[in-house]
């Protein structure tokens, strides 16, 4: 009798490929619509994306823009915060959130996370707030929402702007306390997104989006993000060259159809994870608030009593991929020494970043790739 061999495929942190394959036709026949049309900039894909992108969002407005971190930028600008003003923003969270507010000339003050969610703490940003302070920038961390019902109502008491950082969490769903339900990047006065290619919905280079509920917001949004014009050769504000380009709009015009299908792939692979490592005394599985759903941009373990990276290390020599998001928090970098890093104490910050572990997250994960993930771990930490 013949044996048979199944052969696991190679693990990946993200298979953008595989994931590509399955929609190949459609995607293929946006990009060739963009290449006969020579619309490359702006034009009919790039409309038809932002329009079904607002309505998934059930926003006001939506507007495209080169990248994640140009939104975060444009959206600042659009404020018109002043070099000075004070941003908090969570310390926990990639350099870009931090680093456009720098940019500007504007203060981060960093604060704390919420060791169990990985979002910024409201209490943490209660403390922060001074007569400098202009805006809070909530970071929905991994896919899991920051408390935006609470945010908001400390933005309305001290009277200041709420910018959402949801590149890690599209498609999540809030659900306040009276039970009505928002799209994260929703609910601020603006929210920014990022369709780098990693992300839940991303495109096959760079791009982004802002979205606000503010006619007048809108109108400067869309103007920063185009050179400060609203007529051509009319430039009112100081503004930017921040446009999705043709070809990305088409591939995201397929993906986004797709989007909803997708964040169930990476919740069924969560459950997975969840199931083989739960009540494990050294691992802390990825909690959820009651009011979101996440969406698993990553998944991100704490582990207490594990030397993690010797189980990196050992994870690389079995060909499982692994990362730590973030090794070194915003009020660690060098780039903030400026802002007077010596007066931070964030002790949950500092904790998290010595023990998280991100595995591998992605829509096209297969059982037995699942399986052999986390025995591995298992064998590492129980022996």
């Amino acid at each position: 009798m013949p044996t048979f061999i199944f052969r696991m495929k190679p693990i990946q942190m993200v298979d953008t490929k595989t994931q590509y394959l399955k929609i190949k036709e459609e995607v293929d026949k946006g990009i060739f619509e963009v290449l006969e049309s020579a619309q490359y900039i702006g034009g009919t894909k790039v409309n038809e994306f932002a329009n079904a992108l607002n309505t998934y969002h059930n926003s006001a407005y939506t507007i495209t823009c080169a990248n994640g971190t140009d939104a975060l930028q444009i959206a600042m600008m659009a404020l018109n915060l002043q070099p000075g003003d004070e941003v908090i923003t969570p310390s926990f969270t990639y350099i870009a959130t931090t680093e456009v507010v720098a940019l500007l000339r504007l203060k981060p003050v960093f604060v704390e996370v919420d060791p169990k969610t990985f979002c910024i703490s409201p209490e943490a940003v209660r403390k922060a707030i001074t007569p400098k302070t202009k805006a809070i920038v909530p970071v929905h961390l991994y896919g899991h929402a920051a408390p935006m019902e609470e945010i908001m109502q400390i933005a309305q008491e001290y009277n200041l702007f709420v910018i959402e950082d949801n590149a890690q969490a599209i498609g999540s769903d809030y659900t306040f306390s009276n039970g009505a339900t928002k799209k994260t990047a929703t609910i601020g006065h603006i929210g920014c997104t990022s369709f780098y290619p990693s992300k839940n919905l991303g495109a096959y280079g760079d791009g982004g989006a802002i979205f606000t509920q503010d006619a007048t917001l809108a109108e400067k949004l869309k103007m920063i993000a185009n050179h400060g014009q609203k007529v051509r050769y009319m430039h009112d504000m100081v503004g930017c060259n921040s446009r999705l380009d043709a070809i990305q709009a088409a591939v995201l015009n397929v993906k986004l159809k797709q989007l909803d299908n997708y964040i169930e792939a990476r919740r069924k692979a969560a459950a997975f994870y969840n199931n083989a490592f739960a009540n494990h005394p050294k691992i802390t599985t990825p909690f959820v608030a009651s009011y979101c759903n996440h969406v698993y941009h990553q998944y991100t373990l704490i582990l207490d009593g594990v030397n993690r990276d010797e189980l990196a290390k050992y994870l690389a020599e079995k060909n499982i991929p692994s990362m730590i998001y973030y090794p070194v928090p915003g009020h660690k970098q060098k780039v903030f020494e400026s802002f007077g890093l010596e007066n931070y104490n964030l002790e949950t910050t500092d904790w998290l970043t010595e023990r998280v572990i991100s595995l591998p997250m992605h829509t096209e994960l297969e059982e037995n790739q699942l399986q052999f993930i986390t025995t591995e771990i298992l064998n590492f930490i129980n022996n």
